[in-house]
């Protein structure tokens, strides 16, 4: 096989697997609740892949009007993956995420910080306000009762 063409099939290839990467990063998966869908997050958090998730996020309600919540789960994310992440950017992030969903009438939702994380931001004097709560199914639950509806009737 010649040389070129097997470059241009590797590089085909890496496009190919860096899409998949990218898909893959922030599954959007409907919730048990009608309107609202679930976005877990695991493994290494950096800027860009904060804005990458955003932009997919916000994409996804552009074709999907009739939803109108959003949960972010970063249960999956260890106090490693944060390793090389500003929290000043990581809270930029958020409040900006936060605050363009809510322009669109999107309620986001936040779960599952975990503690390190979350003292590292308060240490550091970052405000954000955001709807928060320990894990989904604590949120699922508040969504329910505010949906005039409980875990055990479904």
């Amino acid at each position: 096989m010649d040389k070129v063409k097997e470059i241009q099939q590797l590089k085909a290839k890496i496009a190919y697997y860096e899409l998949v990467i990218h898909e893959l990063s922030a599954p959007i998966i409907p919730s048990l609740i009608e309107d609202t869908i679930l976005v877990p997050i695991a493994g290494p958090i950096s800027q860009g892949r904060l804005e990458s998730i955003s932009s997919r996020v916000l994409n996804y309600f552009v074709d999907h009007r009739e939803m109108n919540c959003v949960a972010f789960d970063f249960t999956g994310v260890e106090p490693k993956d944060l390793a090389q992440l500003d929290f000043n950017i990581f809270a930029i992030e958020l409040r900006q995420l936060n605050t363009a969903l809510k322009l669109m009438g999107i309620r986001p939702i936040f779960v599952g910080f975990n503690p390190q994380l979350v003292r590292e931001i308060v240490q550091a004097g970052i405000h954000v306000e955001l709807e928060t709560y320990v894990n989904f199914k604590t949120a699922l639950t508040v969504l329910f009762n505010s949906n005039g509806k409980s875990l055990r009737s479904v």
